[in-house]
């Protein structure tokens, strides 16, 4: 392999030291062929598969845990509290769990039970809801060819009638994480469909965690610049870093656009423009520890509203058999509510299931948390959505500028929103970095004829 030349070196120390004076003071981090910064799903997946290459590699991870936006929570409440993505999708061709063992998956439920003010709705309820749901569903799946990319809300049927916002919420907010008027139809058409559903006792984040087995991380060192014109360097509080070949950067949109991380030069336009137009959702759960079973549900019911608007959630009660009820916001709704703060958010999920099982939850609440995800440092938010007439800002996404290659859930164009979409895209760009450090590597001259 290949050290970084005498040239790029000097032209790289040049370019950072003369943007900050004292730069070129730090000392040097450990050496390593790749650097790829951020631990979550993208950046576990590449460096697994770069390690597997028998490649150098160092993962840099700015918070001081595992998992990025999927990750487990087992201090909280004693029990597995998954902080972001807790369903598993597809689990039989789910790369993550391919790469391990089922490890006590179960199916997750298949259709909510759906509440109409303080009562269960009846089965011709159940079923006209179902119906409709199924018909808003094929509307965003066939979309007709030809038409404009325009926001998915427009390809809804106008006939919904009681059970518009309850579909709004579970396709955009709950989904998506955005409003679907503020979502591409093109992006939520290419979709790929998810067959099953299943959850992990354990929790999705711990299942991730253990897939970092033999990898070389260092939580709490965020990387606060990258030079990446002539040669690379990547620069942490403690120490400069020279990376012999490449960097995988997988931080999300949002933080890309709120340049946490310095780039020298500054980021490519089409890289800015490109995580413009694919900006995060609002996602946030609001976990309640309520023993006894209060709202007398069975495991994992999944409970959803006839709502009348926006101001609306749904329900996963009693996870994997725990006193843990999870109430989950989002989209415009969510992001406002988070804005007003973690109280806010629990007051908003106590009043909101009085009302759907008239009792007093307040006082059943042992301990009770919520997530604020758009005030995540190093994420800001859920999961990125394109906006209308922007679904092909994935592809600018994918193109390399110098030796850094971006990885995560916005680069994928079918599997976005997901972990295994995040997994896929990290295995992804570390194949096309062993690709490039493989033409690096000296050839071997084959040994003359003598001539006789």
């Amino acid at each position: 392999m290949p050290r970084l030349s005498r040239r790029s070196f000097l032209a790289a120390s040049a370019l950072f030291a003369a943007a900050r004076p004292g730069r070129a003071a730090k000392p040097t981090g450990e050496s390593a062929d790749v650097f790829v910064i951020g631990a979550g799903a993208a950046g576990i997946a590449a460096a697994r598969r770069l390690a597997a290459a028998n490649l150098n590699v160092l993962v840099l991870e700015a918070q001081n845990r595992i998992g990025g936006r999927c990750t487990t929570d087992t201090a909280g409440f004693g029990v597995p509290f998954d902080l972001g993505a807790r369903w598993i999708h597809s689990p039989d061709n789910n790369p993550l769990v391919a790469a391990g063992s089922r490890e006590g998956l179960y199916s997750a439920p298949r259709w909510p039970s759906v509440r109409i003010g303080p009562r269960a709705a009846r089965d011709s309820e159940l079923e006209i809801f179902l119906a409709a749901e199924v018909r808003a569903q094929r509307a965003l799946r066939e979309t007709p060819r030809g038409r404009i990319d325009t926001a998915a809300q427009a390809l809804l049927p106008r006939d919904l009638g009681a059970w518009k916002s309850a579909i709004d919420f579970l396709l955009g907010p709950y989904a998506l994480s955005k409003d679907l008027a503020e979502a591409s139809v093109a992006d939520v058409t290419r979709q790929a469909e998810r067959y099953a559903e299943a959850f992990a006792p354990q929790g999705y984040g711990a299942l991730l965690e253990r897939r970092t087995a033999a990898l070389a991380v260092r939580t709490s060192t965020p990387v606060s610049m990258i030079a990446w014109a002539k040669g690379t360097v990547v620069e942490t509080e403690q120490s400069l870093w020279y990376p012999r070949g490449a960097v995988i950067l997988t931080c999300s949109t949002n933080a890309l656009m709120r340049q946490d991380i310095e780039f020298i030069p500054p980021l490519p336009k089409r890289i800015r423009d490109a995580a413009a137009q694919l900006t995060l959702g609002s996602l946030d759960h609001i976990a309640l520890d309520m023993p006894g079973n209060p709202l007398g549900l069975q495991k994992d019911d999944f409970i959803i509203e006839q709502a009348s608007g926006p101001r609306t959630a749904a329900l996963l009660a009693n996870v994997s058999g725990t006193s843990l009820h999870v109430v989950t916001v989002g989209g415009a709704f969510g992001r406002e509510l988070s804005r007003q703060g973690e109280q806010a958010m629990i007051d908003f999920a106590v009043q909101w299931l009085d009302t759907l099982f008239s009792t007093n939850v307040k006082r059943r609440i042992r301990k009770s948390r919520a997530t604020r995800w758009n005030a995540q440092k190093y994420v800001y938010g859920a999961m990125s959505v394109a906006s209308p007439g922007h679904a092909e800002a994935r592809k600018a996404l994918m193109e390399p500028f110098g030796r850094v290659w971006l990885a995560g859930e916005a680069l994928h164009e079918t599997k976005w929103g997901t972990v295994e979409g995040a997994w896929e895209s990290g295995v992804r760009a570390a194949e096309a970095v062993i690709n490039v450090v493989g033409r690096d590597r000296p050839r071997e001259e084959k040994p003359k004829r003598r001539r006789r």
